[in-house]
């Protein structure tokens, strides 16, 4: 079983296919599509046959590749193809294995939900890995598989040079990493950018709900427009998440 809760689909550990030369192409091309840009295959520096071999990898519906991204306290976050005939998804979830449910972040399909991820979150989910846990570490590989989650209208002056770099890790020239990056940066193709805030939560409050260091979304797509990120969590899990998360630092 790779990832529990999709027994009776054919899901398939992913890892293996960053390998292939046209992965990045395949898998990113469409998040760079913005009115400023074109996207192009010859960024990533493959082929059109390279680029097209990925993108069969990618939506076989036989082999739902799961890719997984372990981080700290047990968290894994998951980008799954769900490539049900006429309906293809990628689903951006975190699982853990206490929990009873995952805590769903964001949604790539017609009918999409998100942003999942703020950059606060993501740049701290690439950069701490569990080596220990089965799935993607490279620090540059968790942040490109997570970026399509991402929109945060408050994004700091280094995103782009992080993600240029990570581009560049990913084998995308010097001269084209800088412009690569601000495309993947600009406007979304499915949401809007969202205020992410630390709801006002009174440490002695007792409401079951709520849950403190867990960032709210404000945008109305976004499955995280509620306070938690998972349902049916404890309050001492949910603070696990957000130390996890790195929005909450530990105690």
């Amino acid at each position: 079983m790779v990832i529990e809760g999709f027994e009776k689909a054919p899901v398939v550990a992913g890892e293996e296919l960053l390998a292939l030369p046209g992965f990045w192409d395949a898998y990113l091309m469409w998040l760079s599509e913005t009115e400023e840009y074109d996207a192009t295959q010859g960024w990533f520096g493959v082929d059109g046959a390279d680029a097209d071999a990925a993108c069969d990898a990618l939506s076989d519906e036989d082999r739902w590749p799961a890719f997984r991204i372990p981080f700290a306290g047990g968290h894994t976050a998951v980008v799954l193809g769900c490539n049900i005939p006429e309906d293809p998804a990628t689903e951006y979830f975190i699982t853990h294995p206490e929990w009873r449910r995952y805590g769903h972040l964001a949604t790539v399909s017609g009918h999409q939900a998100g942003p999942g991820l703020s950059w606060r979150e993501l740049h701290h989910i690439a950069r701490t890995p569990d080596l220990t846990a089965p799935g993607v570490h490279a620090a540059y590989a968790r942040l490109l598989l997570l970026l399509p989650a991402l929109g945060d209208q408050d994004l700091p002056e280094e995103a782009a040079g992080v993600v240029g770099d990570a581009l560049l890790r990913a084998g995308v020239s010097s001269a084209l990493a800088p412009h690569l990056a601000e495309a993947l940066l600009a406007d979304h193709p499915l949401w809007e950018p969202a205020a992410w805030t630390l709801p006002a939560v009174s440490p002695l409050s007792d409401d079951p709900e709520v849950f403190q260091g867990i960032l709210h979304c404000d945008g109305v797509m976004s499955p995280r427009c509620e306070t938690h990120l998972a349902q049916g969590i404890t309050r001492e899990q949910s603070a696990r998440l957000a130390q996890a998360l790195g929005t909450r630092p530990a105690a």
